[in-house]
């Protein structure tokens, strides 16, 4: 609305052309209709006058506003390049100084490893010379003992040193012989299932656990996997093998998942087995009487075998994903690795040794370094495990990768399955669709004792 100024200056205008017309009429003696001619071409002339004035005023006042907010505008562009200068020099400042102040520790703890080493070496010298003064302080008996013991002790090898030694016990034996006492381990319920732990790093809290087999001699002598495991896949006993891993560990998470959801099992199977349509579809119906515990079941295959080109295998594979199963690749020999394809077949985990991630072991070139690995695999939700752990520098070496998982003999060796977690009541193979596997002759009782007797001698 218009002010009172306006007001004024209008009543002022009229008032003038009315004094002027009033002037010509009366003063000069026109006549009154050309005197008020007069007056309204006056008035028209000051509304004009004015109206020009107001929008040079408004102009001028428009551009003094623009021309201060262009001034305003400058000086918070010059407030923000100087805030800039500033976020940037504060975020340089603390990585400056914490690689300064990380630098001289990082040297003292290789000084201090250094040191305990030293230490540890003194404190078994001393050990060692106190142990030769107990035996020249006691008498001639018990200083005998105490040689006999210690040269017992250098000549027997240590437990780590025993477990990893390359000595086969069934080295002697040929694959008919092998799968004969895999048969009768079978019969006679003598194949144990041991669980070895998965834990998270750097917490090292049991996360899953990996199901292995071990064959048990009837007098209690246990044998790994790797020493059965290879002529049972050639003689073609692995599938009655495979079939006991996977009912024993459904059985196992069955029994955890009472406890905790966050607890599921590897478990490896041949390639033999899951190339035999007869046990996959045995394994599926298995799983099918047990399908809320399928998410906590990792089937491990090697990767070798993963990238097996057999329709029958790999059409196994699908139908297994189909049915909730989800797998683990190991025993990986080259980095070499498509993430995309592998989430696709459903791969939700891989493990690698933790030499091979450290680079200690030669292999071809990968398209990505190691330490990339847990960024690049978790793109596609698949996790990294590092296996085969045993020192406690490893793990500190890992922990620069990043890893999420690991496993190895440093956390826990494979212990055996309590016997009652085994009671539980699980689904057991069914064999009414399925193809039954090739019959397998009993072995004699007399040619499982020579067998065993010869195993026992070599080990």
């Amino acid at each position: 609305m218009f002010g009172k100024g306006f007001y004024f200056i209008a009543f002022c205008m009229a008032l003038i052309a009315a004094s002027a017309g009033a002037a010509l009429h009366y003063a000069i003696g026109i006549t009154a209709v050309e005197a008020a001619f007069g007056a309204l071409a006056l008035l028209f002339g000051l509304v004009t006058v004015e109206a020009v004035s107001a929008r040079a005023r408004d102009r001028l006042e428009a551009n003094e506003r623009f021309e201060g907010l262009a001034r305003a505008a400058a000086d918070i562009a010059r407030q923000v390049g100087e805030l800039n200068v500033r976020v940037d020099q504060i975020q340089a400042a603390p990585s400056q100084d914490l690689k300064s102040q990380t630098e001289p520790l990082a040297k003292e703890i290789g000084d201090l490893a250094g040191l305990v080493g030293d230490l540890a070496k003194t404190v078994s010298e001393h050990e060692s010379l106190l142990a030769q003064k107990q035996i020249f302080s006691t008498s001639p008996e018990a200083a005998a003992r105490a040689v006999a013991e210690i040269d017992a002790a250098q000549i027997q090898p240590s437990p780590a040193l025993a477990q990893s030694a390359p000595v086969n016990p069934l080295g002697s034996l040929n694959d008919d012989e092998i799968a004969m006492l895999v048969r009768d381990a079978l019969a006679n319920e003598r194949i144990d299932v041991h669980l070895q732990p998965i834990v998270t790093l750097p917490q090292r809290k049991v996360r899953f656990y990996e199901a292995v087999s071990r064959l048990r001699l009837p007098e209690g002598k246990l044998i790994e996997a790797k020493h059965f495991i290879p002529a049972a896949r050639r003689s073609g006993a692995v599938r009655a093998l495979d079939e006991n891993l996977v009912n024993s560990s459904l059985q196992v998470v069955r029994r955890l998942a009472t406890k905790s959801k966050d607890v599921g099992i590897f478990f490896n199977l041949a390639p033999e087995t899951l190339s035999d349509r007869a046990a996959v579809s045995t394994i599926m119906n298995a799983l099918d009487a047990n399908k809320a515990i399928a998410p906590s079941l990792f089937i491990e295959i090697a990767q070798a075998d993963f990238r097996s080109p057999n329709a029958v295998y790999r059409d196994s594979l699908h139908q297994l994903r189909e049915h909730g199963f989800r797998f683990a690749i190991d025993h990986v020999s080259d980095l070499h690795i498509d993430p995309q394809a592998m989430a696709e077949r459903g791969v939700r985990y891989l493990k690698i040794s933790a030499a091979l991630l450290l680079g200690r072991v030669p292999h071809s070139g990968a398209q990505v370094h190691p330490a990339d690995l847990v960024d690049l695999l978790g793109r596609y939700g698949i996790d990294l495990i590092a296996e085969k752990i045993e020192t406690e520098a490893t793990v500190v070496d890992l922990l620069d990768y990043d890893l999420g998982f690991g496993q190895g003999v440093l956390f826990a060796p494979p212990r055996p399955i309590r016997s009652d977690i085994l009671k539980g009541e699980v689904a057991e193979f069914p064999a009414a669709d399925a193809k039954p596997a090739e019959p397998m002759p009993a072995p004699r009782q007399n040619d499982i004792s020579k067998l065993v007797a010869r195993t026992v001698r070599r080990a």
